[in-house]
């Protein structure tokens, strides 16, 4: 597939790498399974639950590598749909549902784009509608990468709203699998490579991180989507929620690279820039 990769000077390229991402990976999951074809393949084929770190470790590669790797984006995308197509089955209300149904594959994709505009709403800088307009052109791009099917990908980013606004009030419900990772997020468990001497000290953490997982998930969903859910939220839990966002947005700029960015990220970063180097040099010895 002909496919463009990203590179220096995309705006995936400056914000997909970042940890600040993982703060919304929770309910872009929730997002995502509250699609019936959705949250049936996950309760059926997923980890979620029972590799829930191994889970998160592989999801950030396939997703840094889209993004970082290059003409290794392609590649990834066509593996993740060579594994999807044995994903199928039939879900709890009898409706048969398939990993790679157009409608589900792009909604998988679509909800990456909202997570990135609700984390620059929450936790940086807002991004303006030129630069909003400018991030979906690239996910386009990037659905292209994913083998997403042209007729689900909304024109533009107007477009875009009115699908979101769309399937939110007449396609998404309070599925199971989506009320089940919200309720898995409230105990972390102690990550595989923990030593055996320490696990027993992990409880009081994994409850701590679960719950501040939780708060950060709730908070940053759409309000129709809460309401959907039937999930509280208060004004003193937003006030909350808006403090923490300050203080991310304030702190990540100043973070050095390799503490901002995911290894792969950071990595190809670096090679970049190694690259532009060389190829200045070249060019002022020729």
């Amino acid at each position: 597939m002909d496919v463009e990769p990203f590179g220096p000077g995309s705006m995936h390229w400056e914000t997909a790498g970042e940890y600040r991402n993982l703060l919304v990976a929770g309910s872009a999951l929730v997002l995502q399974t509250m699609h019936p074809a959705v949250g049936a393949a996950v309760a059926d084929h997923s980890t979620y639950k029972d590799d829930p770190w191994g889970r998160l470790v592989r999801t950030l590669a396939s997703v840094q590598t889209w993004v970082y790797g290059g003409v290794g984006g392609p590649a990834e995308g066509e593996r993740l749909r060579r594994l999807h197509r044995q994903i199928s089955g039939m879900d709890e209300r009898g409706r048969p549902y398939h990993a790679l149904n157009g409608e589900a594959w792009a909604w998988v994709h679509l909800t990456l784009f909202e997570r990135f505009i609700a984390l620059s709403r929450c936790f940086a800088t807002p991004y303006t509608v030129e630069e909003e307009r400018r991030l979906y052109a690239e996910s386009r791009q990037l659905g292209a990468i994913l083998q997403v099917p042209e007729r689900e990908l909304p024109a533009d980013l107007d477009a875009f709203w009115r699908y979101f606004d769309g399937m939110v009030a007449d396609r998404l419900e309070a599925h199971p699998t989506a009320l089940d990772v919200l309720s898995v997020m409230r105990g972390t468990p102690a990550p595989p490579r923990l030593p055996r001497s320490l696990r027993r000290l992990w409880m009081p953490v994994g409850v701590a991180s679960g719950e501040f997982n939780r708060f950060v998930t709730v908070g940053t969903l759409p309000p129709a989507v809460r309401t959907k859910l039937g999930l509280r939220w208060t004004a003193r839990e937003e006030r909350r929620l808006r403090r923490l966002g300050h203080a991310v947005a304030m702190l990540t700029p100043r973070l050095p690279e390799r503490l901002r960015y995911m290894p792969i990220a950071y990595h190809a970063r670096k090679s970049a820039r190694t690259s532009r180097r060389v190829a200045r040099r070249q060019l002022r010895s020729a």
